[in-house]
């Protein structure tokens, strides 16, 4: 068995795991059920500051995504793509897919984006439908400050579409303050839920706009209307997992129960990111870190892979390696939910530790013993 400290998906509590392996019911006839869906809708409302509605959909995190650019997306729409990382330039491919036009807005990935080259580019050109950003864009760990982007965007009328896949529970997220039209999430990140389900938040403005579109959404299971008036049917478009949202409910009252869950994702985030200079790594970020993840540049003599298989075949700890631009240049630590704890970041360091040292690839200090210190 491996200890997995990847960037998502994260180890999972036992609770969880027990509730998944719960009797389960038929979600489409059992009344019980839809009371039971709409509750844990209900909580995710309440835990991220939202009026408007929130839903469960059964997919990967992913889905959340190409849900909300084709629920709005009708041919011919401009929709800006705020694009500073990997997962940021990624919504291009699900805004044309449904026959949008998608506007780059590329900035520094080493960076995140600065809000006033962001109004200087909307003082020029504001004529958008809507936008797309990432919370926290999980192969640079770049974390952009949503709570000034997104009521930038609709002090220039344009809806705001936000992956924060990776962002929240590990990162403050309100949606309401910071007038955010569809918030998308995923259950294994610092949830602590297995994959398998996406979270939507969406806002009264964006449920208008999909319902006032000219053309019928090209899309049915990627068509958030179709969750619509679920409760008030009693009918849901698919079969629903129940095993899946039953933990994902128990993985909700475990966020829900930990208080000091956002202010411990910034103690270990910062404590890594010092203790992985000190030993004389380089992070890939120049500013702008996510507390879920920390990004290291790889070390001059040694390949990325050779770093990854050390550590997982020799010292049973997997971590990330990246992609797409990244692909061998970085590793990647997840320190979010159920990896956000001191025993098992100390652990991943003193795996690196030793990996270094296996390769030939001096430090100046070990990792471990200056994370345990910081912290």
């Amino acid at each position: 068995m491996y200890k997995i400290m990847t960037a998502g998906p994260t180890q999972v509590k036992e609770n969880v795991r027990m509730a998944r392996s719960l009797e389960t019911t038929n979600p489409d006839l059992d009344l019980e059920f839809y009371e039971f869906y709409k509750e844990t809708c209900d909580m995710m409302q309440e835990m991220l500051h939202s009026t408007g509605t929130a839903y469960i959909l059964g997919g990967e995190g992913i889905l959340g995504l190409e849900a909300a650019c084709a629920s709005l997306t009708e041919p011919g729409d401009r929709v800006l793509v705020l694009d500073n990382g990997i997962f940021g330039k990624g919504f291009a491919d699900f805004v044309t897919m449904y026959g949008g036009e998608a506007v780059l807005f590329t900035s520094d990935y080493q960076c995140p984006i600065h809000t006033e080259d962001l109004k200087a580019f909307l003082e020029k050109d504001s004529d958008f439908k809507y936008a797309t950003v990432v919370h926290c864009d999980t192969p640079s760990g770049v974390l952009n400050d949503i709570s000034k982007i997104c009521p930038l965007l609709a002090e220039y009328g344009i809806l705001s579409v936000v992956d924060s896949v990776a962002g929240m529970f590990g990162e403050y997220v309100n949606v309401d303050e910071s007038k955010i039209d569809i918030l998308c999430g995923g259950s294994q990140k610092a949830l602590s839920a297995p994959a398998g389900l996406t979270m939507l938040w969406v806002s009264n403005k964006a449920l208008e706009a999909m319902e006032n579109r000219k053309t019928p959404i090209e899309a049915f299971y990627a068509n958030i209307l179709n969750f619509r008036t679920y409760y008030e049917d009693k009918w849901f478009p698919y079969t629903m997992p129940v095993s899946d949202i039953n933990g994902l409910r128990v993985a909700l009252d475990n966020v829900r129960a930990d208080t000091g869950i956002l202010e411990r994702h910034a103690r270990i985030a910062e404590a890594t990111r010092r203790a992985v200079q000190k030993a004389g790594l380089k992070l890939y970020l120049r500013e702008g870190y996510s507390n879920t993840v920390t990004v290291i540049a790889v070390p001059e003599g040694v390949t990325d892979e050779q770093i990854l298989s050390t550590m997982r075949d020799r010292y049973h700890v997997m971590i990330s390696g990246c992609f797409d631009v990244l692909a061998g240049k970085v590793i990647r630590i997840g320190h979010m939910g159920e990896n956000a704890n001191v025993d098992d970041v100390a652990l991943t360091l003193e795996a690196m530790d030793k990996t270094f040292a296996d390769l030939g690839v001096q430090l100046l200090c070990s990792m471990k013993e200056a994370f345990l210190e910081l912290m």
